[in-house]
């Protein structure tokens, strides 16, 4: 694994806490988790159950990132992304992340990943590349919409939300594909 921080450069947020019922803070996805769409046996590209406490009491919408840093990319890899998620919302059940966001609530959108797909990418580390992290982030954020089009990258929903940030809540997942 990289030691490659992806949080090194942004603003410092507070801490709240997100927790899954489908994975734990540093374990391993299950099957469903991993991407059928790119072939991996058993993946069913199915997005995790969240649950997130805590969050700054100025909150008036969450952002939901998926993340790969590890992907041999230059660039990292982003399984998914979620907009404008209202600050009553505390919880995504799994499979929200589907092709047509049936688990998402009003107002919220997935924008495209990197896979061009707005929806969740499942993981797919090459083999024998090694452990891969997937890190989940809850946004707290101080608008009601962040004002980035369906069609955005989740770089640009990043670089957007950058200065509207009160809070991150983060939880990490990995996956590997043996040789």
């Amino acid at each position: 694994m990289s030691a490659n921080d992806p949080f090194a450069r942004l603003p410092e947020a507070a801490s709240f806490t997100v927790t899954s019922t489908t994975v734990a803070d540093g374990a391993a996805w299950s099957p469903e988790q991993f991407s059928g769409i790119f072939g991996v046996p058993g993946g069913k590209d199915l997005s995790p159950q969240l649950s997130w406490s805590g969050a700054p009491q100025d909150t008036k919408s969450y952002a939901v990132t998926v993340y790969d840093p590890d992907a041999p990319t230059g660039s990292g890899f982003w399984h998914w992304a979620v907009a404008d998620i209202p600050a009553t919302v505390t919880e995504l059940p799994e499979g929200a992340g589907d092709d047509t966001g049936s688990g998402l609530p009003e107002g919220a959108f997935q924008l495209p990943n990197d896979a061009r797909a707005a929806r969740f990418i499942g993981a797919a580390p090459p083999a024998g590349h090694g452990p891969h992290r997937y890190v989940v982030v809850v946004h707290a954020l101080d608008v009601e919409s962040i004002g980035v089009s369906a069609d955005a990258t989740p770089a640009v929903l990043g670089f957007t939300m950058a200065g509207h940030i009160l809070g991150r809540a983060v939880l990490t997942a990995t996956a590997e594909t043996p040789a």
